[in-house]
């Protein structure tokens, strides 16, 4: 069997990437907080959640992440309510991404992300927070737009 030059060469190419981007994953790390949410069906689910706060933080996110706790997610933090576009590229996971303004109202979900795609996801209006966790989580915790993420770094924390 004869193996090309050609392939031997995009094999190895794709081994680089995927050891740098497996060695950026680990060398990221993010401040742990909680934040709850609150149903208009009057339940709380709490989360455990890691905070994107910097520029290399929210660029990073969830990349190459292969599982997440079903009670946690990434909270991204972008300091001021703006209209904010998110993708998948290098996401390994499926996500249900949640779109929260600065008072903690969830004001649009994006359920079911496809990992790794790069099509844009959109707020649709201002916001100033996304709430990533598992896909499939939002709608089984029944969360809905116009529910309340409450916490510390939310601000409305009670």
């Amino acid at each position: 069997m004869r193996i090309s030059l050609k392939v031997i060469k995009s094999a190895l190419a794709a081994l680089f990437l995927l050891l740098a981007g497996a060695a950026i994953a680990q060398e990221m790390t993010f401040p742990r907080d909680e934040l709850s949410i609150r149903t208009a069906a009057g339940e709380t689910h709490r989360l455990s959640i890691e905070l994107a706060v910097t520029d290399a933080q929210r660029q990073h996110g969830l990349m190459y992440r292969k599982e997440m706790a079903p009670d946690h997610g990434m909270l991204f933090d972008f300091g001021q309510a703006r209209r904010v576009s998110m993708w998948m590229e290098n996401t390994v996971l499926a996500l249900d991404m949640l779109f929260i303004q600065g008072d903690g109202t969830i004001s649009h979900i994006k359920e079911n992300a496809v990992p790794f795609s790069r099509d844009i996801i959109d707020s649709q209006g201002p916001v100033k927070f996304v709430l990533e966790i598992n896909a499939g989580r939002a709608k089984a915790l029944g969360i809905k737009v116009g529910d309340k993420a409450v916490g510390k770094r939310i601000g409305n924390q009670w």
